[in-house]
């Protein structure tokens, strides 16, 4: 590889004409053959080698030759492909494929205008590339050769904001391999070089910075935790099997919706979907069914759902018709919910010994509306000036139940109740813990809460535990004599399902606080441990989430739920809720067996019988979204 002298490296400067490469094709320098274009196959190749493909049965392959064959100035006459890595393992250049078999070429187009500016805000210098197929190739030349670990993570990182971005290429240090631009296609035609010849001579030759790198690294770093998370639990998982002969996983076990991944690709089953305008509907309807709204699927088509927007073919037919077919798919969801016959019939039987609880007449007095929000900003201040203090003492525990304390007093202001019978599986999921954590914490919240939380009757049959959250009278003196907080109190945002909990408290004492504390004030007030505490904070600041002012610390206006989709946590939560959906069927069907059926005196008492309910295997039962 060739470089310039050590005094003419000067701090690399991303030239206008970068931005000329991510323009439409028309702007393709008509000047450069492909014979030109292959001079630069040398600079992009992590060693001198090519491979020639050939179809192999009905794919087409870059099969590993007998000898290699070396990279000459002449243009091969056949399709033919450069090794990504060197003899030792790295890379040379990032090369990011964008397929049209992985999405719609308009998502592939889309894909390679937002990876071009976020490598362009980076810093970073790019050479582009399209296919006769619609493909687009970005390379990245690195001054500095990255190991292909390092390389192939940035490489999959990318890809988590990218979906027609395939990563395999950096996938397999042995045969990963690139069609660079000037070289034959297997359908036919070239790969037509987009940058300007000269301009991509001369990224190649300067290359970018191994700054530049690191801050490319700084911009993925939520994807970047993503991707740490998902290989220990694939580890974890692949402990599992190992253990345990007869778990094994089904395809789709991440909880990956089709619906959700035609959105996101726009690619779709034709046997199931005769046209796009059915696709559409399709995703359409899922969405309504999901509780969106028109403006939250407008806002998602430039952004995790760029497929859906591919599927109107342009953005006047999407205009036109996205609000006519959102009334459709509204309509739809509201009128597909018939009454099962089972439904039916229930509706019809008077239970002889019905245990549920005795609704109000009206003479008994409830709280107002305007009470029971003054309720819980008293209790706000209890919990952070007593509650806190007192459950810190339970270590790792303790954090568990302060957070549920809170989501306790975020359904009881959602649901304007100090009565609550909220189910185990509904505060698992809006915590991001397992529904046996929350039945575990829940007994121990109501007798450490000093009388705030009570149990006032048991679960029965479809209805949860009911429990009375109440401020108690030797607090009410202390609860007006402090000033209420700004803000709204949280269990567990999304964001924090990665994070974790100390997160979540740090966070919330920065966001809620009554002046920017430092870290000696974080520690004092979470009652988190300083290296926890620091730990965090570089975690949250790296996210964009927090910044530092001094010694101080002060949230910033990035968007915590934008942040959730980037870490992957909300299919994490999809992936649950639908588990809860089905654990609840079973349940319920489980119940079922006990109803309309007549009453015999064998029925009375069956030694044969189960009379519980055994919960389904959660480590082996996987639900899809």
């Amino acid at each position: 590889m060739l470089y310039l002298k050590e005094k003419e490296l000067l701090p690399f400067m991303v030239p206008d004409a970068l931005s000329a490469s991510t323009h439409p094709l028309a702007s393709v320098a008509p000047q450069t053959t492909p014979e030109q274009a292959w001079a630069l196959a040398p600079l992009i190749a992590g060693e001198p080698s090519l491979r020639f493909g050939r179809w192999i049965g009905s794919r087409f392959q870059y099969p590993r030759p007998t000898h290699r064959a070396k990279i000459t100035r002449r243009l091969p006459e056949r399709a033919a492909a450069v090794m990504i890595h060197g003899a030792d393992g790295r890379v040379a250049t990032l090369c990011l494929d964008l397929d049209t078999s992985k999405a719609l070429k308009e998502v592939v187009d889309a894909d390679a205008l937002r990876l071009g500016k976020l490598l362009q805000e980076c810093g970073l210098a790019f050479i582009e590339d399209f296919s006769p197929s619609g493909g687009r190739h970005l390379y990245v030349p690195l001054r500095e050769r990255l190991d292909g670990p390092a390389a192939r993570e940035l490489v999959e990182a990318l890809a988590l904001r990218s979906t027609s971005l395939d990563p395999s290429p950096h996938q397999n240090l042995s045969d990963g391999c690139i069609r660079v631009p000037g070289s034959r296609h297997k359908s036919g035609g070239y790969q037509t070089l987009i940058t300007p010849l000269s301009v991509a001579y001369d990224y190649l030759r300067r290359r970018n910075p191994p700054l530049a790198v690191l801050a490319l690294k700084a911009a993925l770093a939520p994807e970047l935790k993503r991707l740490q998370a998902r290989k220990a639990r694939q580890a974890k998982t692949a402990s599992a099997q190992r253990t345990s002969a007869g778990l094994s996983l089904p395809p789709n076990a991440g909880g990956d919706s089709p619906l959700r991944r035609i959105a996101r690709t726009g690619l779709y089953d034709t046997s199931r979907y005769k046209s796009p305008s059915e696709a559409r509907m399709a995703v359409l309807n899922h969405f309504a069914a999901c509780g969106w709204t028109r403006e939250q699927v407008e806002n998602e088509l430039n952004g995790q759902f760029p497929g859906l927007a591919a599927l109107y073919n342009s953005a006047n037919k999407q205009k036109r018709l996205l609000a006519l077919e959102w009334t459709k798919a509204q309509t739809y969801v509201s009128a597909a919910k018939p009454k099962t016959p089972a439904s039916r019939s229930r509706e019809q039987i008077a239970l002889i010994n019905n245990t549920s609880p005795t609704k109000l007449t009206g003479g008994a007095h409830t709280s107002s509306r305007r009470a029971i929000h003054q309720l819980v900003n008293d209790l706000e201040n209890i919990v952070y000036a007593v509650l806190d203090h007192r459950l810190q003492a339970r270590g790792r525990e303790g954090l568990s139940l302060r957070l549920l304390m809170r989501g306790l007093l975020g359904y009881m202001r959602a649901k304007e109740t100090d009565v609550l019978d909220v189910g185990c599986r509904t505060l698992a999921a809006a915590m991001g813990k397992h529904h046996v954590t929350i039945a575990r914490l829940l007994p121990v919240l109501a007798k450490e809460s000093d009388g705030i939380v009570t149990k006032i009757a048991d679960a029965r049959r479809k209805a949860a535990d009911i429990y009375l959250v109440q401020l108690p009278e030797h607090f009410k003196q202390l609860a007006r004599e402090l000033t209420w907080r700004k803000g709204r109190v949280h269990a567990i945002r999304p964001v924090f399902r990665a994070l974790g909990d100390s997160a979540a408290l740090v966070y919330e004492a920065i966001e809620r606080g009554r002046y920017s504390p430092t870290t000696a004030d974080l520690v004092r007030l979470t009652g988190i441990s300083r290296n926890a505490t620091t730990k965090v904070l570089a975690e949250m600041e790296a996210m964009g989430m927090v910044r530092r002012t001094g010694r101080q610390w002060r949230t910033t206006s990035i968007s915590l739920s934008g942040l959730a989709v980037r870490l992957g946590v909300l299919e994490e939560y999809q992936a649950q809720v639908s588990r809860n959906r089905r654990d609840r069927a079973a349940w319920h069907a489980y119940l079922d067996r006990f109803v309309d059926r007549t009453l015999e005196e064998i029925d009375m008492f069956d030694p044969d019988r189960e009379d519980h309910w055994i919960p389904p295997d959660d480590e082996s039962i996987w639900y899809a979204a």
